[in-house]
């Protein structure tokens, strides 16, 4: 996500809370979810899903944010 606009994405990420807070969570589920995946983090289909399904939202949200701010 967000690829070649990491000097953007930092600047959105120092100057507004909210987007700060979400592209947190969104790499949270990511991780989370990927160590599901692996086996790593023994978790149920159903939750596997939900999460799934959170970080979808929030990837697009932030991307409704970026492409929102002035860049």
């Amino acid at each position: 996500m967000f690829e070649g606009q990491q000097e953007e994405v930092d600047t959105l990420i120092r100057t507004d809370r909210e987007f700060k807070l979400l592209y947190q969570r969104h790499k949270e589920l990511d991780k989370k979810v990927t160590d599901a995946e692996l086996g790593v983090l023994p978790i149920d289909d159903a939750t596997l899903g939900q999460m799934k399904k959170e970080k979808l939202i929030a990837k697009q949200k932030l991307l409704r944010m970026y492409e929102a701010s002035p860049h």
